[in-house]
């Protein structure tokens, strides 16, 4: 066991953003996450990194556990001059030779001398995700590492991830809100509204009645077989709206 919650609730002011939430993580799994606007997603991984205070339950973390996240999005001044490489040299004590390793796993490798600020959505994602990468962690945190991408893009984000799980042998524990693509490329999908409505299998998960319910698929016979079938299209329309 990496880590494990038990019962964890989170609080801010006096709204509940998350409540009773019990999640286990075991070395070398994928777990995506995926639930509607303000279910607490975001929330959850900074209460893993000790970002958020919970207010209730127990986070406990295995020793010498060592996580690695990437924010959905990244505050940035403007006027600050930094390339890429300072950006990565200021992340930890690590070498030229690290930093153009893991850029290279985040199929950036040609950035480092980039001013950051004038990077794209996509390429500053895969920067901050070779940032979390330099710490060699055991447990990867990505919260919608994906946005930006088209269909195609993210899916093969996913398997780039599962090589970056595969040979760094750590668990991963990513946000989405492409229903399409998780649903096809994960492994064990939790869906979160505040709590833990369903988990397990996209299969299970799909077919359980508060998924429905949260995605507007009650009455659908089979989901999954909906996701099928969007993906194959080669004019795809928009699927409904996740989160």
């Amino acid at each position: 066991m990496l880590l494990q919650t038990r019962a964890l609730s989170v609080r801010i002011g006096n709204k509940a953003i998350l409540e009773n939430v019990n999640v286990r993580v075991d070395p070398g799994e994928i777990i995506t996450i995926i639930g509607p606007n303000g279910a607490g997603k975001s929330t959850f991984l900074r209460s893993l990194i000790g970002a958020v205070t919970p207010s209730g339950g127990q986070i406990i973390r295995s020793p010498g556990l060592s996580i690695g996240y990437v924010p959905q999005r990244l505050h940035i001044d403007e006027t600050l001059p930094m390339t890429v490489k300072r950006f990565l040299q200021l992340a930890r004590s690590s070498s030229l030779a690290e930093i153009r390793q893991q850029m290279l796993n985040a199929d950036v490798p040609d950035l480092l001398n980039q001013q950051l600020m004038s990077l794209s959505g996509g390429q500053l994602q895969r920067v901050l995700l070779a940032r979390a990468l330099l710490g060699k962690p055991n447990l990867l945190l990505l919260d919608e590492p994906t946005q930006g991408l088209d269909r195609r893009g993210t899916a093969a984000f996913y398997r780039q991830i599962d090589g970056i799980r595969q040979e760094l042998a750590c668990a991963v524990i990513l946000v989405s809100h492409d229903l399409q693509v998780v649903m096809r490329q994960a492994e064990r999908v939790i869906c979160l509204s505040g709590t833990i409505c369903c988990e397990g299998e996209p299969e299970t998960v799909s077919a359980s009645a508060e998924f429905q319910r949260l995605f507007g698929f009650e009455g659908e016979e089979d989901t999954l077989a909906f996701y099928s079938h969007k993906s194959h299209s080669h004019t795809p329309g928009p699927i409904r709206e996740a989160v």
